[in-house]
């Protein structure tokens, strides 16, 4: 079912609530809290800009890590306040709220055109327990409602659900932003009805993860290639040994259901042929959550099916990075999710950025339809430089998988439809 637009509405005068996804990465330096990559707010940046040309007084609700219901000042979304108003070129007011007095007296004052933007929703546990009285506490300053934050549409939270069915009983308009009209085109309508032949690349560590994913598509895609840890439980279903692979041993059966409903269906199933090894050792270093960090040592190519007993696989190998790309090359649409190996570790990046760069030239020579469905797959084609040479990348990563496992996104469903 189609959802109302954000272009659809009349705009001018009235207070426009959008629900943006501004869960950026920070981090401390010099006593203040600084934005690492700020990607999430500059792809709201075509619904906002919209909204002020025709004359909408914003207010904008988003949240920021888990606060778990406390004021956490390191999770305050004031930093993004200042941010935005490099980005918008304009005025951007904060309240250190989200709802209440301090809120309706700030958004009493906007002028048309006026951007206000609210305190981080989490510091309220209301939020995430979908509490209909803190919605109706948040929907107070709204004419209209608009969600733009698909990253965040599968929870079904005040601020993504429980407003937009307060604002829709009493007569309001809630519609999707321009971002949300993407996600929902290109992960929805674009995979629908795809151009063969569809490949599909999943990675990631684990098949629990992805395997109704992995159901779903089996019934559109002409080939599935799997890597990633989630390729070490494919390789214990078919009794290869896998040292000491991350693996999920109860997933065996399951991985084999997926590759006897491949047969069946004759969709081209490929598990890597070779991939690179190393040696896990303990450290003394603890990690932030407080474990031990793991070097890894004597990494090398390996051949065989089978991994050497004191060792783990953390990448895809070179031949099979070269039969991938030449499936990928083939390509006319291309789903990608999850990367190849651990590749924030450059020893064993080469096979994601292997296939990245495969996906970038088939869609930049080819014309074919790329979409990179969100998570790690995303900061593997940045880390490359490739971002702007694939046709879309999502930016939900929970929500994405959700979405394509065919899941109703309650986010998505509370909007009106056209």
């Amino acid at each position: 079912m189609a959802k109302l637009s954000v272009k659809e509405l009349n705009v001018r005068e009235k207070r426009v609530l959008v629900r943006v996804d501004f869960n950026v990465p920070m981090e401390e330096k010099d006593g203040q809290m600084v934005i690492n990559d700020d990607t999430r707010i500059k792809e709201t940046l075509p619904t906002l800009n919209w909204l002020i040309q025709q004359g909408a007084k914003l207010i904008l609700a988003a949240h920021l890590g888990r606060p778990k219901g406390k004021r956490e000042p390191s999770m305050s979304l004031a930093p993004v306040a200042v941010n935005l108003e490099k980005l918008l070129g304009r005025k951007v007011a904060f309240v250190d709220d989200c709802i209440g007095e301090k809120v309706e007296k700030a958004a009493a004052a906007l002028k048309s055109g006026d951007v206000l933007l609210l305190e981080n929703v989490r510091y309220y546990n209301e939020e995430e327990a979908n509490d209909p009285v803190f919605a109706e506490k948040l929907a107070k300053v709204a004419d209209i409602y608009v969600n733009d934050a698909f990253g965040a549409a599968h929870r079904a939270h005040a601020s993504t659900e429980g407003v937009a069915r307060v604002v829709a009983k009493r007569g309001g308009q809630c519609a999707a932003g321009l971002l949300m009209e993407r996600e929902l085109k290109f992960l929805g309508d674009e995979l629908d009805q795809p151009a063969h032949p569809f490949v599909v690349i999943l990675g990631g560590a684990k098949v629990s993860d992805k395997i109704s994913v992995i159901d779903r598509l089996l019934e559109k895609a002409d080939t599935i290639l799997i890597g990633g840890a989630m390729a070490y439980t494919f390789r214990l279903a078919q009794g290869y040994k896998v040292g000491k692979s991350l693996v999920e041993a109860d997933k065996t059966e399951v991985a084999k259901a997926a590759l006897e409903k491949a047969k069946a269906r004759k969709v081209q199933f490929l598990l890597p042929v070779d991939d690179v090894v190393a040696v896990p050792v303990k450290t003394d270093k603890l990690d932030k959550k407080g474990k031990a960090i793991i070097e890894w040592q004597n990494p090398r190519v390996n051949t065989d099916l089978n991994v050497p007993d004191d060792a783990a696989g953390l990448d895809i190998g070179p031949a099979t990075v070269k039969q991938y790309n030449e499936v990928v090359m083939k390509a006319r649409t291309i789903l990608w999710n999850g990367p190849m190996g651990l590749f924030e570790d450059k020893r064993f990046a080469s096979g994601t950025l292997g296939v990245a760069r495969a996906v970038a030239e088939v869609t930049r020579k080819n014309g074919a339809k790329s979409i990179i469905g969100g998570g790690d797959s995303v900061k593997a084609i940045n880390k490359a430089g490739l971002g702007n040479q694939v046709t879309f990348m999502s930016t939900g990563g929970g929500a994405s998988l959700e979405f394509l496992e065919g899941k109703v996104l309650p986010g998505v469903a509370a909007l009106s439809n056209k």
